[in-house]
């Protein structure tokens, strides 16, 4: 493999060496079996451990020293392309003996020294080509001098030798394996791309998969692979077959053409009970479900299977026939709560409606009651939305769920009344309302909640650290018509349309993107070729899924490149085939026609759009986003505090808080370290009563969760930080306290 890239690193202090080293690396048996950490070993896993806890036991960094808390090193991974924008990485480094291993945002991997910054090695899967795509983190595997990285860039897996960065040849196809493989669709026309990382059992890498969101998408399938040849071993069917666990909740033919209900966020192990836990996301499409009535398991679910084997143990469905695309987002935290004097090994799930799921590990029940509350019909022909949902009772949600005229945003007479003029035209019953033709208000929204950041728990407590956003958006759902062409529609307005149809649920109706990785395309054609930009439609990167079938033909790619180009052409190209057919085929998928295409179907025209004012403020009252402490063993809180602010918007002393998906981070020295508010500050408070005790300056958005880890006995936080004007790949930072 071909790498160009020319890393720079700026060393800010030389660490001493201290003593004898406290910190023992990863504990693997021999046959690299569970990957599970000592008290003393350093951050081998993402999100510290196999359960997922974000919890380090090093205690050098406490509440006494961390004002004092310095930059050490920086790594610049100097691999964006000429003119590139700023991109950000949500890397959450492991960091194995003196190595941390971490991925840019332009998704090549890195071995640098975890005590200097000083770089090892490089290895780019993508071969020089532009490349790309959200990675949050990679896996380590070892066995005797065997030591590997597991990583996937765009639709393949690595594996890759820890000690030179060279791939492993005996593993797959000369160290990597094609992912579309083994799925529904053909593998030419699909894309499966995971974003974050899978985990180890035994010599099985178990890896979930980011797979397209809209109609005719790929099914989320959870697969193991041996991680010494790349040997595909077994699948878990999120959309169960016939005589499989579920298939009852759906159509009797879903599985043929349902996409969707797949782990994005990654996954968490039970090594003791051979159990992998994983949560999925919503079934597609996400705002209508005409095609897919019933309960769709295992849709939004919290799932424990046997990681041998990937036979079903338990699931806990949290929302029955998503139609907000309210994910799982995170991994399930594996946690040791005590109840009337009993200590009961429970899962603790994060979501995006701010609800905390908290599971017996052994059954998947709930530890405290759970109503089945009735919610709000659809209005929407030919859909049934489920006429229940589960509302737990303990802990309270964590994020706003209901919203009244006292809660919309007063920046002016003006400005009020237009966001009550919109606010009240919407369809608006509280949590669980369905989208609709007219328009919905949904809130807390699908950025609400918490995201793929997930939570962080300390097991000497019992706490639960979790961030919270309050982010009301605005659903508004059009019916696409069998026999509707845009033939009579300029080239502009042809790519417009397909625009609306496949790129506004990403990009946002205005083109700006948004901070969960979907990236501006306002100026694009300062930035890109065309040529370029077709290939990345077509071959898809990161969260985009390949859209070859949705643009086949000249006359469509002229469309939708002068519509991102701007060039607001009037002249019209030949006959199109209908929009309905383009949905059908996305992906790849082969649905039957009689079961699927006389169905209606409709697109959330406005999706991820956010209830603003005109200037672009937010459409309701702070605060917007929060860090809480939550009890496991009580349900009750321990203290919630505002994280984050926007100035610009502040009244008084008290700050805004800020909306974010990268999660916390808590440390044995009685700190909860957290990034990822737009103000560009990393932050520490005080793990017992939420005081902030420190804060620093970034160069750039830092959306991603930090580690921590001792190499010659220093401790270090360290964090990707995405980029700025003048360093767009962005850098690792380390942090520790001066000799």
């Amino acid at each position: 493999m071909k790498t160009a890239i020319v890393p720079k690193v700026s060393k800010q202090k030389c660490p001493a060496i201290c003593g004898l080293i406290l910190c023992m690396v990863l504990m693997v048996c021999n046959s690299g079996c569970n990957q599970k950490q000592d008290t003393y070993s350093n951050w081998g896993i993402y999100k510290a451990d196999s359960e997922s806890s974000s919890y380090s036991p090093l205690d050098q960094i406490n509440k006494e020293n961390v004002s004092n808390l310095a930059l050490a090193w920086v790594f610049e991974p100097n691999d964006s392309l000429e003119g590139g924008r700023p991109r950000n990485s949500e890397s959450n480094p492991i960091i194995i003996e003196d190595v941390l291993y971490t991925t840019s945002a332009r998704g090549r991997l890195f071995a640098v020294h975890a005590g200097t910054g000083k770089l090892k090695w490089s290895f780019d899967p993508f071969d020089g080509e532009r490349g790309g795509g959200i990675k949050r983190g990679v896996t380590y595997w070892e066995n005797g001098p065997d030591k590997r990285i597991l990583f996937t860039g765009g639709d393949k897996l690595f594996a890759i030798d820890a000690a030179t960065g060279v791939p492993v040849p005996t593993f797959g196809n000369e160290g990597k394996v094609d992912l579309n493989q083994g799925m529904r669709g053909e593998p030419d026309k699909i894309s499966v791309i995971p974003t974050s990382p899978g985990i180890i059992f035994e010599d099985l890498l178990i890896l979930g998969t980011e797979v397209s969101e809209l109609y005719g998408a790929e099914p989320g399938h959870v697969r193991a692979y041996n991680v010494r040849t790349g040997e595909l071993v077994w699948t878990f069917h999120t959309i169960p077959k016939p005589g499989e666990v579920g298939h009852e909740t759906w159509p009797a033919d879903a599985w043929k053409y349902a996409g969707g209900a797949n782990n994005w966020g990654g996954l968490s192990l039970d090594a003791s009970r051979e159990m992998v836990v994983f949560a999925t996301g919503s079934p597609t499409y996400d705002y209508y479900g005409a095609d897919r009535k019933g309960m769709n398991l295992f849709g939004n679910s919290v799932v424990a299977v046997n990681a041998k084997t990937g036979a079903y143990i338990w699931h806990f469905q949290t929302v029955h026939h998503d139609l907000w695309d309210y994910d799982l987002p995170a991994p399930p935290n594996l946690v040791t709560v005590e109840q009337n004097g009993r200590k009961i090994d429970a899962v603790a799930q994060t979501s995006k409606v701010g609800f905390l799921y908290v599971l017996d590990r052994e059954t998947g029940e709930s530890l405290f009651p759970i109503e089945e509350r009735p919610v709000p019909s659809s209005d929407v022909p030919g859909e049934k939305a489920w006429p229940t949902q589960p509302f737990p009772l303990k802990p309270a949600p964590y994020a706003r769920q209901y919203l009244d005229e006292t809660d919309i945003a007063d920046y002016s007479p003006s400005s009020r009344d237009s966001l009550l003029q919109v606010f009240r035209s919407l369809r608006y019953e509280g949590l669980f309302t369905p989208p609709s033709v007219g328009g919905t208000l949904q809130f807390p929204g699908s950025r609400g909640g918490s995201s793929w950041g997930g939570a962080a728990f300390d097991a000497h407590t019992g706490l639960l650290y979790v961030r919270s956003n309050d982010s009301p958006e605005i659903m508004r759902l059009k019916k696409v018509e069998p026999e509707s062409t845009v033939t009579d529609l300029s080239v502009y307005k042809q790519g417009e349309s397909i625009y609306i149809s496949y790129c506004v649920s990403c990009h946002g109706r205005d083109r700006n993107g948004d901070e969960q990785g979907n990236p501006s395309l306002v100026g694009l054609k300062g930035r890109m070729s065309r040529e370029d930009v077709l290939t990345k439609i077509k071959q898809g990167g990161g969260k985009m899924p390949n859209f070859s079938s949705v643009i086949s033909g000249k006359a469509k790619e002229e469309a939708i490149l002068a519509y991102l180009f701007e060039n607001e052409t009037k002249e019209r190209p030949g006959r199109e085939t209908s929009l309905l057919k383009e949905i059908n085929s996305n992906q790849g998928a082969a649905p039957d026609p009689q079961t699927v295409d006389s169905l209606p179907r409709y697109l959330n025209l406005t999706a991820y759009g956010y209830f603003r004012d005109s200037k672009g403020r937010p459409g309701i009252k702070p605060p917007w986003g929060m860090l809480h402490a939550i009890d496991l063993n009580t349900g009750e809180y321990a203290w919630s505090v505002r994280l984050g602010n926007n100035p610009e918007l502040q009244f008084g002393e008290q700050e805004t808080g800020e909306a974010g998906s990268a999660g916390p981070t808590v440390t044995a020295g009685g700190l909860v370290f957290i990034a990822g508010t737009r103000d560009n500050k990393f932050r520490a408070f005080d793990k017992d009563t939420g005081e902030k005790l420190w804060e620093i300056d970034l160069p750039g958005f830092a959306n991603a969760n930090p580690s921590s880890y001792q190499v010659d006995g220093r401790q270090y936080i360290v964090l990707s930080v995405g980029g700025n004007s003048e360093n767009t790949a962005g850098s690792v930072m380390a942090f520790s306290l001066p000799d």
